[in-house]
């Protein structure tokens, strides 16, 4: 007997929408990544993009534990002579919220051209409205 291997041409990808208010930004994070990956799916074959496609929305509303609103740092470098920056999770929530949960599911994902790829079916938007009603989203509850 051999063991099943999915082929990225017969695999069947839903559409999947997930409300973040005042859900726990690592919980939803990871549930959301397990989708992304394909890893809910009996089909799943690790070297093969085989999740489904995942809008969040209310990214504004997502609650974090203890102190990491103001103890979280965000890092980033310009490359410049003294282009680094720091910003804190309240500021990034603040500013743009949708980057928030980005971060967190990309550091979910695996690294390298197959991790660019499960990303790239993510869509975040800060407010409750998103504009991929066409594609008739299932809701997908997140486990507390």
């Amino acid at each position: 007997m051999k063991s099943y291997m999915a082929n990225p041409d017969t695999i069947e990808r839903k559409w999947y929408v997930v409300d973040a208010d005042g859900a726990t930004l690592g919980r939803l994070a990871s549930q959301v990544a397990a989708v992304l990956r394909g890893k809910n799916k009996p089909i799943f074959t690790p070297h093969v993009d085989c999740g489904d496609y995942v809008v969040v929305v209310n990214a504004e509303k997502v609650q974090v534990t203890g102190k990491k609103m103001d103890q979280k740092l965000y890092r980033s470098h310009s490359l410049y002579v003294g282009g680094f920056r720091e910003t804190t999770l309240r500021e990034m929530q603040a500013k743009k919220p949708e980057k928030v949960i980005e971060n967190a599911i990309k550091g979910m994902l695996p690294k390298g051209a197959l991790g660019e790829q499960m990303y790239r079916k993510l869509h975040v938007y800060a407010g409750a409205e998103h504009n991929h009603r066409a594609q008739k989203p299932e809701v997908l509850e997140i486990k507390a």
